[in-house]
């Protein structure tokens, strides 16, 4: 009985370490999926010609900029949320409509707090929900 008891104790254990190993792993794609978006959302804005907008108003935008007559891409590809698993990922519009953040769907609350990369130091500290992981296109605002 009492072997049982350890046994189950120990899968339970294992089932906890697992599910953190894989929500640990998903953390760290979406940190490099959002910078490359933040990274987009920079390249876009940088080569604005003049008088046009900075920010795209879709992500198609992202993936093949219509400014141009030639194929410009800021964005190689559209990945899903490796949170959710699905292309459900929140935009941040400016008061134009046009994009200048995305996040997580997910409301999961995350595990890292510190450490993160110079480009994204702005999501360290405590948070209630990976929704508030915003990647910025710009300097994120205070």
């Amino acid at each position: 009985m009492i072997a049982v008891a350890v046994i189950g104790i120990t899968a339970a254990n294992a089932v906890q370490v697992g599910a953190r190993l894989t929500q640990h792993g998903a953390e760290q794609e979406l940190l490099a999926i959002g910078e490359e978006f933040q990274l987009a959302l920079r390249r876009y804005a940088a080569a604005t010609p003049q008088g046009a907008a900075r920010a795209p108003a879709s992500m198609e935008e992202l993936l093949r900029d219509p400014r141009y007559p030639g194929v410009v891409r800021h964005l190689r590809r559209y990945r899903a949320d490796p949170l959710t698993g699905r292309l459900d990922w929140t935009l941040v519009r400016d008061g134009t409509g046009r994009i200048v953040g995305i996040h997580s769907s997910s409301s999961r609350r995350p595990l890292k707090v510190t450490g993160f990369p110079p480009a994204v130091r702005h999501l360290e500290g405590e948070k209630s929900s990976y929704r508030e992981w915003v990647f910025w296109g710009a300097v994120p605002p205070r």
